[in-house]
């Protein structure tokens, strides 16, 4: 599972599933589970550090 910050979703897992990132190459293929949308960069980072949390993983496991 990744969680991630993006301002182009598409571009953003088109990368992941190119293997054009290191750190997830070997992970590939991708698929979108969820998308959320913030007015602000800090609002959507206090988001994405609830979402890698414990508590957080485990909401996104149940989608």
């Amino acid at each position: 599972m990744y969680v991630g910050l993006t301002n182009n979703t598409e571009r953003r897992i088109a990368e992941h599933n190119n293997k054009k990132e290191k750190t997830t190459r070997s992970y590939a293929p991708f698929r979108i589970i969820l998308i959320e949308n913030y007015d602000t960069r800090n609002e959507a980072r206090i988001r994405e550090k609830y979402l890698k949390s414990g508590i957080g993983r485990e909401y996104l496991k149940s989608l």
